[in-house]
C-alpha cells in the first residue's frame, strides 16, 4: 500500500520529534525481544515520557500501563502505534479525544481511514516510519548498526 507523501514529510517530522516530550506507545509490549520495546526503550533513554498501552500488562518499562489512550492520565504529545493497520481509525479516534499532537505509525502500519481520522481531529500524522530510526537520523545518533556507539571515529574497533 502506497502512503500519501503529506504523512511522510521530514520537516513535520522533525518538529514533532524536535516538541515532543510524552509519548504513548499504543502495542507496548514488555518482551524484551520485540521491537514495540526496544523503540520504549531507546525514547526513554533519551529524555521521553513514555506511556505504555497496552491492556494485558500493568507495567512496562517501570511505567505503569494503560488499557486504552482514553484511560491515560497525562497530556500526550505523540501517540506511537505498534498495532495492525485495522486498529488505527479507533486509536485514531482515543488520539483526537484526548488531543494528542501527533499519531505516530510505525513501518506497515498504513491505513488511510485512520490518518483521515486524526488530520480531521487537528493531529499531525506520520505514517509508515519507525521513530526511533527518524529520532536517530535527525538527532545524529545514527550507527551503522543503528546504534549509538559514543564513539567519535571513522574507524571501526578493531581495525586501527
Amino acid at each position: 500500500m502506497t502512503v500519501p507523501e503529506r504523512y511522510q514529510d521530514p520537516l513535520e517530522i522533525q518538529r514533532v520529534l524536535n516538541t515532543a516530550k510524552t509519548i504513548a506507545i499504543v502495542g507496548l509490549s514488555n518482551n524484551e525481544l520485540r521491537a514495540s520495546y526496544f523503540v520504549g526503550y531507546y525514547l526513554k533513554r533519551h529524555g521521553y515520557h513514555v506511556i505504555p498501552v497496552n491492556p494485558r500488562a500493568t507495567e512496562i518499562l517501570g511505567e505503569t500501563s494503560y488499557p486504552s489512550l482514553d484511560e491515560v492520565p497525562d497530556t500526550v504529545d505523540i501517540v506511537n502505534v505498534f498495532r495492525a493497520p485495522d486498529a488505527l481509525p479507533e486509536i485514531a479516534e482515543q488520539a483526537v479525544r484526548i488531543g494528542a499532537g501527533a499519531l505516530w505509525c510505525q513501518f506497515g502500519v498504513i491505513n488511510e481511514t485512520g490518518g483521515q481520522v486524526a488530520a480531521d481531529g487537528g493531529v499531525s500524522v506520520i505514517m509508515d516510519r519507525c521513530i526511533k530510526v527518524e529520532h536517530a537520523r535527525y538527532v545524529g545518533r545514527m550507527h551503522w548498526l543503528g546504534f549509538n556507539t559514543q564513539r567519535i571515529t571513522s574507524v571501526r574497533a578493531g581495525l586501527q
